[in-house]
């Protein structure tokens, strides 16, 4: 059973909404909020403003291939990603974009690739805009949703502010079209897979198509309206915690009917030491999240980039 939990009681430190916190986060590992502080109207123009998106002509799209790139910024294409190396790959589209650097940050000029410049399409009018709006909004609900999750496994609240100054946030929308008839048992919108990062904030269109696995190795749905968002954690966040919170399997197989998610996929700073807390080493949180996505992304598992042109 996913817990469905009040945010506003959450935030207001509500002792059973912190409890049902607590447990969450280790089993199943997937929490709904509600309540928010997004109204769910900007939730579904955000998405309104992505179908547009996916909805354009390959060729119109192909300028802001991310294939072309040596990282992870603007269009994925269906099959440039392989989340599962058992299975084929994800048939579904994506775009991501992250942080936008200051640019007399002397990170901006690193080369960084987590830092990496976004590619932003013309249309629609308003898409960039309204993503940075949103992605500024989530990020700093996600590090509220961090604070308390800190407290309530028994660390301090303010624990993880200082590491998520300069977050390697990578905000996503995923369009995932009805299952298709040529679709086998390797054929998924995305397999199955644990996020890489810390704390995966989801909104979505309010579809079905997100499964969870359980402990026993069954699957269970779980959705959410707009204006609500459901809430998993990522491999480097178990790792952090040393498994006080579990990095859960899920997967979208794909159903007669289209489905767009959005993901803010809520990462630390490149720098961030995520060892176990407390256990003397030292880990990069870049070291993880590039590896992860080198494993990942076709373009990236190839380290062949495509010129432009």
């Amino acid at each position: 059973m996913i817990p469905r939990i009040d945010a506003k009681s959450l935030f207001e430190r509500d002792a059973v909404a912190v409890d049902a916190v607590r447990r969450a986060v280790s089993d199943p590992g997937f929490l709904v909020v509600h309540n928010t502080p997004f109204p769910p109207a900007q939730i579904t123009a955000m998405i309104a403003g992505y179908r547009a998106f996916f909805a354009l002509p390959a060729a119109e799209k192909a300028p802001y291939d991310m294939a072309r790139t040596g990282s992870n910024r603007g269009w994925g294409a269906p099959g440039s990603e392989q989340v599962d190396p058992e299975a084929n790959p994800d048939y579904k589209q994506v775009f991501d974009c992250g942080l936008v650097l200051d640019p007399a940050d002397p990170l901006a000029a690193s080369g960084l690739r987590c830092y990496a410049p976004n590619l932003w399409p013309s249309t629609p009018a308003g898409f960039a805009l309204a993503l940075q709006n949103y992605y500024r909004e989530a990020c700093a609900f996600s590090l509220c949703l961090l604070n308390i999750i800190a407290e309530a496994i028994g660390e301090d609240a303010d624990y993880f502010d200082d590491k998520f100054t300069r977050p390697m946030a990578l905000l996503r929308g995923n369009y995932y079209p009805e299952r298709p008839a040529w679709a086998t048992e390797k054929d998924f919108g995305i397999a199955t897979h644990t996020d890489y990062g810390c704390l995966t904030l989801l909104a979505t269109d309010g579809s079905p198509g997100l499964e969870v696995r359980t402990r026993g190795g069954g699957w269970i749905p779980v959705s959410a309206p707009p204006g609500e968002f459901i809430i998993n954690f990522g491999e480097m966040l178990e790792m952090w915690t040393a498994g006080r919170v579990k990095a859960t399997p899920h997967r979208v197989r794909g159903t007669k009917d289209e489905r767009i998610s959005v993901p803010l996929f809520f990462n630390p700073n490149y720098d961030a030491n995520v060892a176990p807390i407390g256990s003397g080493q030292v880990i990069r949180a870049v070291d993880h999240l590039q590896k992860r996505y080198d494993e990942t992304y076709i373009h990236l598992q190839s380290r062949q980039v495509v010129p432009a042109g």
